[in-house]
């Protein structure tokens, strides 16, 4: 039987077909070389990345006060019910700063600052491994404490308990019964970088909540703007007006919050006075251009300047082509510079097997907050095809911070000299003893404030695990004494794990998309 003769007709469709097909082809090979260059859908996650997220995150439950709500900490239960009665006030929520029952405004808003960042910029990624709704639940805890301590315009409560009554104690915090005096800032003792950031704080969750809660981002604004406003016309450091916090969370001065405030509500109001703020008088005052700084809760200049870097990078002509904001990005690259262990620039100040160092206390604040950045800069340069940084002469590409930022990530998952994971709960070895009075204490125990002691002196694992929390890291030669009254090394803080939230959020997947705040 002979075969039919293709027609010319069926020739060229076939011919069609595979110039389709080829397009196709094409096609798809640019969108798989845009994800691999952080242009694309989040991508798999990486798991011990997921794994550590998922247990940093719970360390905000462990440091919960008030009324508990779907508690997944079992030897977690209320508490600080009657914070704020004092002042016929609600302040039994918000979180406890460290090991303490201590709610101490300062680093509790700068935690709300980058826990709400984290979300902005990696939400997307946390949703991929189920972390979203924790953060911005743990995060609402916290906002809501701070909407309550902003009882009128020009009055903030900045402070519940008393530090050296508190220290005095070693029992659980659902057994506190000592005095939870209060403390305020108000324009006869105004408190600048208090104000400022808890304006910071509020504004960037405004942000966090706008899709999913219109009214309380409204709220969340409002609040915001009064205070600063308020930080802004009462220009006094609080450790001025109330001496005593320079014990605890003494501030070196006020500039850098009143200019990550400004870029805060920039981002979230888009108004052009915020804009002019954070460029004009007080930027050239309290800018410090070219002179790298430590990000931290006392110092947010290079949070300020990576923050404004983005509107660089992604904003409108009008205004990305600002001299002031250029001076911004250049010393966010000076930051980056020091950052990286091959630049001409690097900080020295770092162990020898490249960890971020800077301080004996709570060393692994910088090496994890340097990191954050590192991340997030990263991400600005892929998304808007920046090539590389210069650093003194030499160029460095996004994939050098990102890999400076997971040798950081790595060390503290374990990939140290000790083999040690300094996040409670990961891994096969983490601290025992870590400094923190609920863990230290069996749960079905109700110790007084005296009695609790023998808990702080007992040479035994904690009874209870403080899940996700980050102990303050090693010494500069890299080692780590595991012993509970050991608080210089062993007591973790809500402000560390935001920023290794941020961190592990930032290396998640392997996809690295910058979205709009708006």
């Amino acid at each position: 039987m002979r075969q039919k003769k293709k027609s010319k007709g069926v020739c060229c469709w076939s011919m069609l077909a595979l110039v389709v097909l080829a397009i196709v082809a094409v096609i798809l090979l640019v969108v798989m070389v845009k994800t691999d260059e952080g242009s694309g859908s989040p991508g798999a996650p990486v798991k011990k990345y997921a794994d550590a997220l998922k247990l940093a995150m719970q360390f905000f439950d462990v440091q919960k006060s008030g009324k508990l709500e779907k508690n997944q900490i079992d030897w977690r239960g209320d508490s600080g019910l009657k914070d704020g009665s004092e002042a016929k006030l609600d302040l039994s929520k918000g979180m406890y700063d460290a090991g303490d029952h201590m709610k101490f405004g300062f680093p509790m808003a700068f935690t709300a600052t980058v826990l709400s960042w984290a979300i902005l910029e990696y939400g997307d990624q946390m949703q991929v491994v189920d972390q979203l709704e924790p953060a911005r639940s743990s995060l609402k805890w916290i906002t809501d404490y701070l909407i309550n301590a902003h009882p009128s315009e020009n009055v903030l409560y900045i402070q519940v308990g008393n530090p050296k009554l508190d220290h005095s104690c070693w029992n659980r915090p659902e057994d506190m019964t000592e005095k939870r005096p209060l403390r305020q800032v108000n324009t006869s003792a105004p408190g600048t970088e208090v104000a400022a950031e808890t304006a910071a704080a509020l504004a960037s969750a405004s942000l966090v909540f706008k899709s999913v809660d219109s009214t309380y981002a409204s709220s969340l604004l409002k609040h915001a703007k009064q205070l600063f406003a308020f930080a802004d016309k009462y220009r006094k450091s609080y450790s001025i007006s109330i001496p005593e916090v320079q014990s605890f969370y003494n501030s070196t001065g006020y500039g850098d919050e009143l200019l990550w405030a400004a870029g805060w509500l920039y981002h979230a109001t888009g108004e052009n006075s915020y804009f002019q703020f954070a460029t004009g008088k007080t930027a050239e005052t309290f800018g410090n251009w070219g002179n790298p700084t430590w990000f931290s809760w006392d110092n947010k200049l290079a949070g300020a300047q990576v923050l404004l870097s983005r509107v660089s990078f992604f904003g409108s002509k009008d205004v990305s082509n600002n001299d002031v904001l250029g001076k911004y990005r250049e010393t966010a690259e000076a930051v980056m510079c020091g950052f990286l262990p091959k630049s001409p620039t690097a900080t020295e100040s770092r162990t020898e097997n490249g960890l971020i160092w800077v301080s004996e206390w709570n060393a692994l604040q910088q090496s994890v907050s340097s990191a954050f950045l590192a991340v997030v800069y990263s991400d600005y340069m892929l998304t808007s095809r920046t090539a590389h940084i210069s650093c003194s002469g030499s160029t460095f590409k996004p994939s050098d911070l990102r890999d400076f930022a997971i040798t950081q990530a790595n060390y503290v998952l374990g990939d140290n000299p000790m083999q040690l994971s300094y996040i409670v709960g990961y891994g096969d070895n983490y601290p025992q003893q870590v400094h923190h009075r609920g863990a230290s204490i069996p749960a079905d125990e109700n110790p007084s404030c005296k009695d609790g002691f023998k808990w702080l002196e007992a040479d035994t694992p904690n009874p209870n695990i403080a899940t996700g929390a980050l102990v303050g890291g090693p010494f500069l030669n890299e080692t780590y004494i595991d012993v509970r009254n050991n608080s210089m090394q062993g007591e973790p803080s809500t402000y560390n794990s935001a920023l290794l939230v941020g961190l592990l959020s930032g290396l998640v997947t392997t996809s690295s998309v910058v979205q709009s705040f708006a």
